[in-house]
């Protein structure tokens, strides 16, 4: 298995997958049709083409030797257009960890644990003092897993999914 940075040609892969996975992290109750809005406006084999040719971006793949996509994650650099969330962050520049999925047959395998350590290398060496990100509240489990790479609480903000507006934690490491 191996983490590397994705390229155009896995857009279409890492699309399929964020289809995938997007919707084992909404809460209970998210709405089938506002998740395929955003999965289709936000998570589209386009958008990731754009976001892999974005220089502010990074995006992460995780595969097998076979090349199948275990997981992906997405640093965007730079400080955030929200004011309510850059009023919460202490670490300057910072970068956000977007997005980090794994295949849920993958899940506890290990392949979150390569992603995050790769994106948090990859925001220190763009020279980042901190990385930061939003959680559902009601995410336990990820929360969890965040905490554990060393990311505390800070805020909260919101999300929005389709027409509905989900409570997320802020949350940040010192790197």
């Amino acid at each position: 298995m191996t983490v590397r940075e994705a390229r155009s040609a896995d857009a279409h892969r890492v699309a399929d997958l964020a289809a995938l996975t997007f919707p084992l992290a909404c809460p209970p109750g998210t709405r089938p049709e506002d998740i395929s809005h955003f999965v289709s406006t936000v998570l589209s084999a386009g958008n990731f083409e754009s976001y892999v040719a974005d220089l502010d971006r990074t995006v992460l793949v995780d595969e097998t030797g076979d090349a199948e996509l275990l997981g992906y994650a997405m640093l965007v650099a730079g400080t955030p257009s929200d004011a309510g969330i850059r009023a919460l962050l202490s670490h300057e520049p910072t970068a956000e960890v977007s997005k980090l999925y794994v295949r849920p047959t993958e899940h506890g395998g290990g392949v979150a644990t390569r992603l995050m350590t790769v994106a948090l290398d990859s925001a220190r060496r763009r020279g980042c003092a901190g990385a930061w990100l939003g959680v559902n509240q009601q995410n336990e489990r990820a929360q969890k897993f965040y905490t554990k790479h060393g990311f505390d609480i800070v805020g909260t903000k919101t999300f929005v999914v389709g027409v509905q507006t989900h409570d997320d934690y802020v949350m940040q490491v010192q790197l």
